[in-house]
């Protein structure tokens, strides 16, 4: 794997589970997760976003499959998530749950996309409805290990940097296609976007993203990780 979307290329649509949620239906296998990454990724291109360009996310409270999907679909484009971003975001595109979407004052080059329930605001883009829509395609742009995937406040992370940790992780604690990894620490964490999401989906595993649910791993922060029903934990903060 050289770059996170070969996480999601064709020959890795299988029927296998990569994200469960607290629903069957609302579970990703991962032949539905890919080409729903590649739709977003096709959404985000529609609406001008390219490699060198920032998406900002909003995971939600209770994490849901949507904020996986725009970190999936921006890379695939080689720009860059910054997950839980300032209220007046500097990106080419925002995506934010519906109950927080008045919460931000993105700039005017900004397109604002709403999960969840359908925007009150016509400006706004519904983001399930328009991934619906859209093509399922891998898009065509061209990414490099070292374009950024994942950016914070502070830092910027590489695709290769991502990947050869969630690699480590996967050799480190033996993740299989029988593993579910719990996300218990936000994305902000870049320690748990390596640990939680692309390791698991690297194993061929699963992203348990329902809190109500145990997984055979978790990826949980600091205090937190000791009274966890998992058996094994990952503190976020030891990755990266």
């Amino acid at each position: 794997m050289d770059v996170i979307g070969d996480l999601v290329a064709r020959e890795r649509r299988t029927d296998e589970l990569a994200v469960r949620t607290d629903s069957r239906a609302g579970s990703y296998s991962y032949e539905k997760y890919c080409t729903n990454a590649w739709k977003t990724g096709n959404i985000l291109r529609h609406y001008g976003v390219r490699g060198g360009a920032t998406v900002a996310v909003d995971a939600g409270d209770s994490l849901t499959p949507p904020p996986l999907l725009a970190l999936f679909g921006a890379s695939l484009l080689g720009a860059a998530t910054h997950f839980d971003p300032g209220e007046s975001p500097s990106a080419k595109a925002l995506v934010v749950p519906a109950a927080r979407a008045d919460a931000y004052d993105p700039g005017p080059g900004t397109k604002t996309f709403v999960y969840g329930d359908v925007p009150d605001t016509p400006e706004f883009a519904h983001f399930e409805a328009e991934m619906w829509s859209e093509n399922p395609t891998s898009p065509p742009d061209r990414v490099s290990p070292t374009d950024i995937a994942l950016a914070t406040a502070e830092e910027e992370f590489p695709h290769e940097r991502l990947l050869t940790v969630a690699e480590r992780i996967v050799e480190e604690y033996g993740l299989d296609g029988d593993d579910e990894v719990a996300v218990r620490a936000p994305l902000a964490e870049p320690g748990t976007v390596a640990a939680g999401v692309l390791a698991p989906l690297l194993a061929g595993g699963t992203v348990l993203v329902d809190r109500e649910s145990t997984g055979t791993v978790a990826v949980a922060s600091g205090d937190g990780a000791g009274a966890l029903p998992e058996p094994v934990a990952i503190d976020p903060d030891d990755v990266l």
